[in-house]
């Protein structure tokens, strides 16, 4: 098929996925309120389209967190990424590296922290959740700290699972889930052979290094239930701060009283993000989140953000709504899926390619001009 958006790449990875795995990475909880809305509330922010102001060269580097990026574009944590194209977590990683932008690494990511950083130079991001099992965090930030990374994604919006209602229908939980999965994966020969077989292990390679055994797929929600914790609090985080030495960016923030606690609470960066609307349904899009967190926090932090961006179309929204960058989570594993290391590559030009078009006709040249003032919120 013709591949020109990220779009085309969902359309894509739904015929080539096991259903589980599709609707594992598509959908959201509840009744998906707020994945639409994601999505339809960057599509109908309107923009200012401007003429005759010498748009010839748009440059789209920038600096974050001290890193020097080919544009303001990361791609984010996701879970069992490794399962959507061969060893996943190392493709992306290289195609990100190649684009000059960073990848993060989920804690409960199919490839371990070693293996990826070992595939690239330069230093990879780390995402680490909030878990009951202390000992586990503190050995996931020792790895990935000997490994050479000093940038921590720490996620907060978990301390319980989201009602994801998809999941079981589709066999990724529910009953005979294992059964159900062996059964699709026999139905997408090309996935079953690229990754079901030639993938292995299918393991949860952070908590395998940890436990000192395999971790298998059918264990995953299971160890996820099991080591979320909603005792936590900010005060319990101060640990982190002391034990990490390297950049920390607090991960899902969506009301601007978060955000002023996690200036207080020293972090480097936040994420405004409501988890890709996986958690809780009918709270705001990041989209319309963002503008008051940007307020709030003035200055005092990074802000980066994630939810229903599927363009670089969508990446100038979201700084003109205040991010200082974007993740990209949905639209790279659609693009993995597909194509692997390859398809991420073309994914990140295709994004690329529109973020310049975009800046070009609201008249910027430079990712520092994009504000409010290409926005038409009249």
């Amino acid at each position: 098929m013709i591949i020109s958006s990220a779009t085309d790449f969902r359309e894509a990875a739904r015929r080539r996925l096991p259903p589980f795995l599709f609707h594992y990475a598509d959908g959201g909880a509840y009744a998906e309120q707020t994945l639409r809305r994601n999505v339809s509330d960057l599509a109908d922010l309107a923009l200012r389209q401007r003429v005759l102001k010498n748009v010839a060269d748009c440059d789209l580097s920038t600096t974050l967190l001290g890193q020097e990026m080919a544009m303001p574009v990361a791609i984010a944590p996701v879970g069992l990424a490794g399962m959507y194209a061969r060893r996943g977590e190392v493709q992306a990683a290289r195609a990100a590296e190649a684009a000059g932008i960073p990848f993060t690494l989920s804690t409960v990511s199919v490839c371990p922290i070693e293996e990826v950083q070992n595939a690239v130079r330069k230093p990879i991001w780390f995402q680490l959740y909030v878990l009951k099992d202390r000992g586990f965090m503190r050995n996931a930030l020792e790895r990935a700290w000997a490994a050479g990374i000093t940038t921590l994604i720490f996620t907060v919006d978990m301390p319980v699972p989201g009602a994801r209602y998809r999941d079981a229908h589709s066999g990724m939980s529910g009953p005979a889930g294992p059964a159900r999965r062996v059964w699709q994966a026999l139905r997408h020969p090309r996935w079953a052979i690229d990754v079901g077989l030639l993938g292995r292990p299918h393991d949860l390679g952070n908590v395998s290094a940890y436990l000192g055994k395999p971790t298998k797929l059918e264990d995953y929600i299971a160890w996820l239930g099991a080591n979320f914790d909603p005792a936590i609090a900010w005060a319990d985080l101060q640990w982190l701060r002391e034990f990490w030495k390297g950049k920390i960016v607090i991960k899902g923030i969506l009301d601007p009283e978060d955000a002023r606690e996690a200036v207080k609470f020293g972090a480097d960066g936040i994420v405004v993000s409501n988890h890709g609307g996986r958690q809780l349904d009918g709270v705001l899009s990041a989209a319309r989140a963002l503008p008051r967190i940007v307020d709030a926090v003035a200055g005092e932090l990074t802000v980066l953000a994630d939810g229903g961006v599927r363009s670089g179309l969508d990446v100038v929204r979201m700084l003109a709504l205040g991010a200082d960058a974007v993740l990209l989570g949905r639209a790279y594993i659609y693009a993995m899926a597909h194509g692997g290391e390859a398809g991420v590559t073309k994914l990140l030009e295709i994004i690329a390619k529109e973020m310049r078009v975009a800046m070009a006709l609201t008249g910027v040249t430079k990712i520092s001009q994009i504000n409010a003032e290409i926005l038409n919120l009249s």
